[in-house]
C-alpha cells in the first residue's frame, strides 16, 4: 500500500464537483477582481467566526504584514514570535523593519505561551504574535492578560487553525487584528494563494480595506499609499463551497486523530499531540508526534511507501536569513528538540481507515523490532 502525506479527495462526497461548478460559474460572471463573490465570502466567513470584519487579501503572508502595519508596527519596534513554526510570521515582522524576538514554545502544545513570552518583553515590544500551530489554539486568556498588563497588541496567526476553538469561541477573533491563509492544503484551502485579515475593530478594517487595494477610498481617489493584495473572485467562489463544509472537514480530521490516539497510545517513546487543556478544541491541521527515533522511523515508514514530513527540521534561529538577530545554538532548547523529534503523519479528509491502519501497523512494527 502507498499512503500519501496529503491528497485532495472528494470529501465530503460531491465537494469536488461543487468546487468545479463554482469556478465555471464565477469565470462566466467576468467579475474577477473584487467582484461580489468576494464580498459574500467575507460576510460568510465573518458569520462563521461569530462576527467582526473580514478582508480578503492575496495570501497569508500579506495578511500578516497588513495586520501589523495597521497597528503602526515599524522600525525600532519588537514583535514577539514563537521560536518554532513557519518563517512567514518572522518575515512579515522584518518586512516592516521591526525586529522579531523569539520565545520558546510549550513542549507539549508546540505553542507560544504567556510564560515564555513574558520573559522576553522589553520597552520596545509592541505586539505579541502567536501561531495556533498544527490546528491547536494557544492559551489565549493568559496571552491577552499579558498584553493588557504591558500595553501590547495581540495579533493571531490562525493560518493552521480555521475553526479551532478556545473556550468555545473561534480563534482569529481574540486579537486586535488577526491573519489567516487559504493556501490549498490548509483546513480551509483555496485552489491557489489567498488570505484574510480579521478584526473586530471597524477603524482598522477600514484602513486595511483601503490599503490592500492601492489605498483607494473610491474609484480613482486614494487616501493613502497602499498595495495590491486582493483575494480574487475565483478563489472566493471556491472558498465559499469549502467554508460550507469546514465543520464537517474538521470533524473528520478530529475523528482520524482520535483513531491515531487510541492506536498509538503507549507505543514506543511516542508523545501524542493531545489537546493541551479542556479549553481547546484541536482541529489537527497536522498530526505531529514526537519521538527520539524520528529519523529512523521516517526512513522505515518511507520504505513501506508511507510519506511523512518534518515540520520544521531547521529552527528559525539556525537559518542563515536570521543570523543578524544574534541568536545561537542552545538559546532555544525546546524548539531545537522539536526540530529533532517531531514527525508529521498523514492525516487529511478522505483518508481511509485502511490507509491509517496500515500506518499504525508499520509504526507498531518499527517499535517492536
Amino acid at each position: 500500500m502507498q499512503v500519501p502525506f496529503f491528497a485532495f479527495r472528494d470529501f465530503p462526497a460531491g465537494l469536488q464537483q461543487r468546487v468545479e461548478q463554482a469556478l465555471i460559474e464565477e469565470l462566466r460572471r467576468n467579475q474577477l477582481i473584487l467582484g461580489p463573490t468576494v464580498t459574500v465570502f467575507e460576510q460568510e466567513f465573518s458569520r462563521f467566526l461569530g462576527g467582526g470584519e473580514v478582508i480578503g487579501v492575496g495570501n497569508g503572508y500579506d495578511a500578516l504584514v497588513l495586520s501589523l502595519k495597521s497597528l503602526g508596527v515599524q522600525r525600532g519596534d519588537e514583535v514577539l514570535v514563537p521560536a518554532n513554526g513557519y518563517i512567514a510570521t518572522i518575515n512579515a515582522v522584518q518586512q516592516l523593519g521591526a525586529t522579531p524576538v523569539f520565545a520558546e514554545p510549550d513542549p507539549h502544545s508546540f505553542n507560544l505561551t504567556a510564560a515564555t513570552a513574558a520573559s522576553v518583553i522589553t520597552s520596545k515590544t509592541n505586539v505579541i504574535l502567536p501561531i495556533h500551530l498544527y490546528g491547536q489554539s494557544c492559551e489565549l486568556e493568559e496571552l491577552l492578560q499579558l498584553c493588557e498588563a504591558n500595553g501590547l497588541h495581540l495579533v493571531e496567526d490562525f493560518a493552521q487553525a480555521q475553526g479551532a476553538l478556545y473556550k468555545g469561541k473561534p480563534v482569529g477573533t481574540f486579537g486586535k487584528i488577526n491573519a489567516t491563509s487559504f493556501y490549498p492544503t490548509k483546513n480551509l484551502g483555496a485552489v491557489g494563494d489567498g488570505g484574510a485579515v480579521v478584526t473586530q475593530d471597524e477603524e482598522l478594517a477600514h484602513w486595511v480595506r483601503q490599503h490592500h487595494n492601492y489605498g483607494q477610498s473610491k474609484r480613482y481617489e486614494y487616501a493613502q499609499v497602499g498595495v495590491n493584495s486582493r483575494l480574487d473572485s475565483l478563489q472566493a467562489a471556491v472558498l465559499r463551497e469549502k467554508l460550507a463544509c469546514l465543520n464537517k472537514l474538521n470533524a473528520e480530521r478530529r475523528s482520524l486523530a482520535q483513531r491515531y490516539h487510541q492506536a498509538l497510545a503507549n507505543v514506543g517513546d511516542i508523545t501524542l499531540p493531545l489537546p493541551s487543556s479542556t479549553n481547546i478544541e484541536h482541529i489537527y491541521h497536522l498530526y505531529v508526534i514526537q519521538t527520539g527515533r524520528r529519523d529512523a522511523l521516517q526512513q522505515y515508514l518511507g520504505q513501506g511507501q508511507i510519506q511523512t514530513l518534518i515540520h520544521y527540521p531547521i529552527p528559525p534561529h539556525y537559518q542563515k536569513a536570521y543570523q543578524h538577530l544574534g541568536y545561537k545554538k542552545g538559546d532555544f532548547p525546546v524548539a531545537e528538540k522539536m526540530a529533532q523529534t517531531c514527525l508529521s503523519l498523514p492525516l487529511f479528509p478522505g483518508m481511509t481507515h485502511a490507509e491509517q491502519d496500515y500506518i499504525v501497523e508499520q509504526i507498531q512494527r518499527f517499535f517492536a523490532s
